[in-house]
């Protein structure tokens, strides 16, 4: 049996994974596990070995033999361990493309909505009474939005004159992207409780979001984590309650 020497002491099997569930390191091994089971039918060329194998150092700042040198001895590591931690992230990455890239659009127009973004205007208050009269003298154009805000609004709306964004609609409060989502631009509401709160709102824009290839990447990558987590908390379950 192997026996694992950390600041003098040692561990074999058995005690290093109670040390590990006891630190609470247990779930990082299980989503590292996770990930080199499904990349290991993964293939890479020569050439995408080498670029990976360059693109780590540059990473890492690694332009000589000696902070090579170095970076290894600090990390416990050797070269060939180092050169294979960079193709393990080029498999990673070929997973994610292969496993959801053709999902892509249909995660896109799926979630759309709440990612679209938007610029509003925000008075906050505690006080009803405040937020009609508030809602009336803009209404009347007696004072602008901007400097009621200012004055008025208890959140930290108020420092920038209650103007809010842009923002993705999925980030709001649920009910006040409600309110923003059958909003025209320009469109102020009449006070409204939201949590705590009686709420002026006001829409200013809407960014409508685009597929772009920045917008397709977070897709792959929201959606790999999504399946990770829930892969890692099954065999948690399994690993803390076996049958």
């Amino acid at each position: 049996m192997q026996v694992l020497e950390i600041n003098g002491s040692k561990f074999q099997s058995e005690a290093l994974v109670e040390k590990m569930v006891a630190y609470g390191l247990m779930p990082q091994l299980v989503r590292e596990m996770t990930i080199d089971r499904s990349t290991i039918d993964i293939s890479i060329s020569a050439e995408e070995q080498q670029a990976a194998a360059q693109q780590i150092f540059q990473q890492l700042g690694i332009d000589s033999d000696e902070k090579l040198g170095a970076w290894l001895k600090q990390h416990g590591m050797t070269v060939s361990q180092l050169i294979a931690r960079a193709e393990r992230s080029l498999k990673l990455a070929k997973f994610k493309q292969e496993t959801w890239g053709s999902r892509v659009n249909a995660s896109f127009l799926e979630r759309k909505q709440s990612l679209d973004r938007v610029i509003y205007s925000l008075i906050c208050t505690k006080d009803f009474c405040v937020a009609q009269e508030l809602y009336f003298r803009i209404k009347e154009g007696e004072q602008s939005f901007d400097e009621l805000a200012r004055e008025y609004s208890q959140g930290p709306e108020a420092q920038t004159g209650g103007l809010i964004g842009p923002v993705e609609i999925g980030s709001i409060h649920p009910n006040l992207a409600k309110m923003l989502l059958a909003s025209d631009v320009g469109q102020m509401h009449t006070p409204t409780v939201i949590g705590d709160w009686i709420v002026l709102v006001r829409l200013e824009k809407i960014l409508p979001v685009t597929l772009d290839e920045a917008m397709q990447q977070r897709l792959i990558e929201e959606n790999f984590s999504k399946w990770l987590d829930e892969s890692v908390a099954q065999q948690m379950e399994t690993f803390t309650h076996p049958k």
